[in-house]
């Protein structure tokens, strides 16, 4: 945590229908479930410095999901007609789960696109024929999202740990030259504004021959830093009026994810990428249980969806 940044005030963000000034909190409504995002466990091959998420080589909280855990859902999609475009993987590391070369291949046959949220590492590496398979059967179909999260080696390691630039950078140069729809992560923790952030970007790119326009927010995604013991506003509905926003953009009125906790029998639907831990952010077993609204009653609804306006999808 920043020493200089107020720490959260402990009223806040305990009642789900009303902030800490009486006010009535704002909710969203999920008006399309344009994208559904797979958990598939939050073990990971690296411990970063700020992990949304908290994965680790120990943190198993979250189990490795199934093709046949996936596949019910994707029936679900496809039975109840509700018009999902996009199928995201995150993790943990993604492909550090045994089967998702399946279910990847299970989500674009069916017509699906698919994102996969990787660090390119190692276990990456090991999946690089079924990888290829994909990409000559469904081409720009599947886009494979990369975390780099500065455009210089010393703040990428200072968040990933020593050794991990180069082994990353190379991860997303074979995706590229193997003719990947490529897509980069960054963090913003650096302070720099974000027209300095996307220039470094853009030279990293034209010096290794990665055909990503870093000046686009899609192709280069640059997600706010999050801490949930710096004090953030609470969002009111009378904020949508103030900020000029309307509900309707943030994260959770487009997507849920799926995740499977440990030692749990089935899996289960959860508001958003963010939130995996937090039990009123656990809204059912299926997708139709998971179809009403979410209160925005947790800090990074503020800081990360609200007054960040990020999202983990790609539109």
């Amino acid at each position: 945590m920043n020493a200089l940044a107020p720490r959260l005030d402990p009223a806040k963000f305990r009642d789900p229908w009303t902030t800490a000034k009486g006010e009535q909190r704002a909710e969203v409504a999920l008006q399309s479930l344009d994208t559904l995002w797979f958990n598939t466990g939050t073990l990971c091959n690296l411990t970063c410095r700020n992990c949304y998420i908290e994965s680790s080589p120990r943190n198993d909280r979250l189990a490795y999901l199934t093709a046949a855990e996936v596949a019910e859902y994707l029936d679900e999609i496809q039975r109840d007609n509700l018009g999902t475009r996009l199928i995201g993987f995150t993790g943990g590391e993604p492909f550090m789960n045994p089967e998702l070369p399946a279910m990847l291949a299970d989500v674009l046959e069916r017509g699906f696109e698919a994102m996969v949220l990787t660090n390119a590492m190692k276990p990456m590496h090991k999946m690089k024929p079924a990888l290829l398979a994909l990409r000559a059967r469904h081409g720009e179909r599947l886009t494979i999202r990369v975390s780099l999260d500065h455009y210089g080696m010393a703040l990428h390691e200072a968040e990933r740990g020593a050794r991990t630039w180069q082994p990353t950078l190379d991860g997303l140069v074979w995706l590229a030259r193997n003719g990947f729809a490529v897509h980069v992560a960054g963090r913003r923790f650096s302070g720099e504004p974000e027209d300095a952030l996307r220039d470094g970007y853009a030279r990293l790119f034209a010096d290794n021959g990665v055909p990503i326009d870093a000046h686009d927010p899609v192709t280069l995604v640059l997600f706010p830093e999050m801490d949930a013991t710096v004090d953030v506003p609470e969002i009111t509905v009378a904020c949508w009026g103030i900020l000029n926003k309307s509900p309707d953009s943030v994260m959770c009125a487009s997507s849920r994810m799926v995740i499977k906790r440990k030692a749990q029998a089935h899996p289960a639907v959860v508001a958003c990428t963010l939130l995996p831990y937090d039990a009123q952010f656990e809204l059912g077993r299926t997708l139709a249980d998971a179809s009403g609204a979410v209160r925005l009653n947790h800090p990074h609804c503020a800081k990360f969806c609200v007054l960040g306006g990020a999202a983990c999808s790609r539109s």
